[in-house]
């Protein structure tokens, strides 16, 4: 199955743009914003209220507001859920960003729907070594064919990601894509904010792939999979149209969920594409996407965790 019926949300406590994260995340921006921590808290209550009222499962923990981890509201980075039981624990980039792995998460997760996890794949000791690899951030899964998309960059190290794609038993789709901010280009950040896959459906931006051969190898690989294409540009994924996540409301129907900014930055036709496949959810999340440089994915953490066994 390619989306979750259970969500892992958190909460933000300590909200603030990220210091050290802003280094290589082009889509924050350095600016004042009063109340931003309560700001943000309600912009997360918004997308709790959107997708609870859609069926969908989230559960909802605190912050540790004594860690002071700026970016605690996007779990998805540290932490992946497996339909075997695993679960993944991933090296991050950012050292304040490290406080926010907690295993009493994973265990509360777990209680709360009747969820079972066996074993912890710890990645972590890569950041000894320098190397980073931040979750579905990085790697963006087709969960059904077994394919992870990487987009290798400052926090997506390609051996890294090769251990991570022989261990979990998936291949590998890697490639350099490039974020234009200003009249700088670098590497991007995390892969999804450029690409994403649902069921029956991906949106992804190739125009930022500059090498050919590689553009022409993420292209072909989404396509032999049967999916529909929507094909974004390098604006729209500045708009995080690219960042986007299929999950599972009641009677397990499909939904996209994205912010509101995400839903006004694709076209008309586009929105027509994707909604023929799911009813799009969208929630406006301002403050979190100037400030954090992320969006609604982001701040989702799917569970694919077994039931336990009655």
């Amino acid at each position: 199955m390619q989306s979750s019926r259970v969500l892992m949300m958190i909460r933000p406590a300590s909200f603030r743009m990220n210091e050290e994260t802003a280094v290589n995340n082009g889509y924050q921006q350095d600016v004042t914003v009063a109340n931003a921590v309560e700001r943000a808290q309600e912009e997360f209550d918004g997308v709790v209220e959107a997708l609870r009222r859609h069926g969908v499962q989230v559960g909802v923990y605190d912050d540790d507001e004594s860690a002071d981890t700026p970016d605690a509201l996007f779990p998805n980075n540290w932490v992946s859920f497996h339909a075997d039981g695993r679960v993944g624990l991933y090296p991050m980039f950012a050292v304040n960003r490290r406080r926010e792995r907690r295993e009493s998460l994973l265990h509360s997760v777990a209680a709360d729907f009747g969820l079972e996890w066996s074993e912890l794949v710890d990645l972590t000791e890569f950041e000894s070594h320098g190397v980073f690899l931040e979750g579905t951030g990085s790697l963006i899964l087709d969960r059904v064919h077994r394919v992870a998309y990487a987009a290798i960059g400052p926090r997506t190290d390609q051996q890294a990601a090769e251990q991570w794609s022989e261990v979990f038993g998936y291949g590998l789709v890697h490639f350099t894509a490039m974020q234009t901010t200003g009249d700088t280009s670098e590497p991007i950040y995390h892969t999804n904010v450029m690409l994403a896959i649902g069921t029956h459906w991906a949106v992804v931006c190739t125009d930022i792939i500059p090498d050919i051969e590689e553009r022409n190898r993420v292209l072909e690989s989404l396509k032999s999979s049967g999916r529909e294409i929507v094909s974004i540009t390098a604006d729209q994924v500045n708009g995080f149209a690219g960042n986007v996540l299929e999950v599972l409301g009641g009677d397990n129907t499909p939904l996209i969920a994205m912010s509101s900014a995400a839903y006004e930055a694709f076209t008309e036709e586009q929105r027509i594409v994707l909604s023929a496949h799911a009813p799009i959810v969208h929630a406006p999340i301002p403050t979190i996407e100037r400030l954090g440089g992320g969006s609604v994915r982001c701040m989702l953490a799917e569970v694919f965790l077994p039931q336990i066994a009655q």
